[in-house]
């Protein structure tokens, strides 16, 4: 099965580069299934291998001008914060048997991997549905979504609704602390919503706001856990060199019916995990 890991692991940076997301919900289920890796230690780890590849993935769009830094400081403090805090304290401080009901015991690593499905089955629901229109995009798509630029072909500066998008960052944030996951399929609307970015803008800020606050989550695992280096460079390394290899075809193949059929992959995957979990 590790063999298979490793494959999955350039899938995953595979899609990121290809239709801008989504990849990184897989991060944790392959640590844990293929991987053998426990709950607790694959979001870890997933902080480390999501935020490395999203900030490979971010310098593309920098160059392009297609990263907002005032957006991504805005949205990304309350967002690191949040997603510190939670890995070094919160997640830490879950105790191993929480609850039971009935002959059900419910554990930090069933609780964990329940939440992440769910988070699976949501993030697959954004991928399926079809955007009502382009200025209120539900879910991370990249490259072919049609920009809003000004009339001189300049992006206008974002204009903030600051109570809307430090919500968000912090809900994102504390999500990003106990599932593993980046979340842009989160933060790409709420940069539009609330930052009134335009898609492809939204795309390059969500990179860099995943890669900053999963680089700073990991930090607070550093404290918790024994980290396997070897092996987490190593997996980050197969990832990096996927986002490559989807960057590159990413002008080359129409990536919406990819996204849909990607999102239907990570639907069965969700409900796999729940009943896998619950009933296996």
């Amino acid at each position: 099965m590790e063999i298979f890991g490793y494959v999955a692991a350039l899938f995953i940076g595979f899609s990121l580069g290809l239709i801008g997301g989504g990849g990184s919900i897989l991060t944790v289920p392959v640590l844990v299934y293929l991987l053998g890796l426990s709950p607790v230690i694959a979001t870890a780890y997933s902080l480390f291998i999501v935020g490395l590849t999203s900030l490979v993935g971010s310098y593309k769009f920098y160059k392009n001008g297609l990263v907002s830094l005032k957006t991504a400081t805005v949205f990304g403090l309350p967002s690191i914060v949040a997603v510190y805090l939670t890995r070094r304290y919160i997640v830490a401080a879950i105790p191993e048997n929480i609850f039971s009901i009935g002959n059900l015991m419910v554990t930090k690593d069933l609780l964990l991997m329940l939440l992440f499905a769910g988070l699976m089955v949501f993030a697959s629901i954004s991928m399926i549905r079809k955007k009502r229109s382009p200025a209120l995009p539900v879910d991370e798509n990249i490259d072919t979504a049609p920009g809003v630029s000004s009339p001189n072909g300049k992006h206008p500066e974002p204009r903030f609704n600051y109570g809307g998008i430090l919500a968000e960052g912090l809900v994102v944030g504390t999500l990003t602390g106990l599932v593993g996951a980046g979340g842009g399929f989160l933060i790409i609307p709420a940069l539009v919503l609330f930052s009134k970015l335009d898609m492809k803008m939204a795309v390059g800020t969500s990179l860099l706001i995943i890669a900053a606050k999963s680089l700073f989550g990991f930090v607070g695992d550093i404290f918790n856990y024994e980290i396997d280096w070897l092996f987490l460079v190593t997996f980050s390394a197969i990832s990096i060199a996927g986002i490559f290899v989807g960057t590159f075809l990413s002008t080359r193949i129409h990536a919406d019916k990819l996204k849909t059929s990607f999102g239907w992959f990570v639907l069965a995957m969700g409900i796999y995990i729940i009943g896998k979990e619950l009933f296996f």
